[in-house]
């Protein structure tokens, strides 16, 4: 089975990028949705992150509040530190144990792993490739401040975790292709489908 990455700055197109992989045929893991359910009440990250954080990062219901979480981790990169090292050791556990089952069912298919900080982590030397989800930085203010786009972040919030991530040109040194969502749906399809066709056929030739 052929490994692959993906990444991209906040607000770039990955998780479009990723729906769209997942209708071509790739298995997409998404490291985000693996920590909600690593994170949720009962599980041992969220008891660690309740005792690190406290109770005013929980919402009514006693699950983590993740947006203010959020508030509070992202202006500070030691607490930012934390809060990773408590639930990223915990979702790389997963990834590895999900494409090891991907892999026995499907040895010549294509996985994609997306995470935004696939790189910061180290898991994308895990990976046999890693693609790069890209946009203007204007356009990633305009998505994360515009409430049509689904987060209506204050424009000082946006330039707050955009910073906080690895810049796009540090990204795009390790990544071996790149899909550029600053355009229309339709030329994000188009540069994605290209991609998957390739990623097929080398993922039949892998097992091969």
């Amino acid at each position: 089975m052929l490994r692959v990455g993906l990444t991209g700055g906040i607000g770039c197109g990955k998780s479009t990028v990723a729906a769209i992989m997942g209708e071509l045929g790739c298995h997409v893991l998404n490291a985000d949705r693996m920590a909600h359910a690593l994170t949720a009440p009962g599980e041992p990250a969220y008891e660690e992150i309740r005792r690190k954080f406290g109770a005013d990062i929980l919402a009514p219901d006693g699950s983590i509040d993740r947006a203010r979480l959020a508030a509070i981790v992202f202006p500070d990169e030691d607490k930012l530190a934390s809060l990773n090292a408590i639930v990223h050791p915990r979702v790389l556990r997963e990834l590895d144990r999900e494409l090891e089952r991907l892999s026995g069912i499907d040895s010549r298919g294509v996985a994609v792993v997306e995470a935004a900080l696939l790189i910061e982590s180290g898991y994308h030397k895990r990976l046999d490739r890693l693609v790069l989800v890209t946009c203007t930085r204007e356009q990633q203010l305009e998505r994360l401040t515009n409430p049509a786009f689904g987060r209506a972040m204050a424009r000082e919030q946006a330039e707050g975790r955009i910073s906080a991530q690895m810049p796009l040109e540090e990204k795009r040194k390790l990544a071996h292709d790149e899909i550029d969502c600053s355009g229309s749906l339709d030329y994000t399809k188009k540069q994605v489908r290209t991609l998957v066709e390739q990623l097929k056929q080398t993922a039949g030739s892998h097992a091969g």
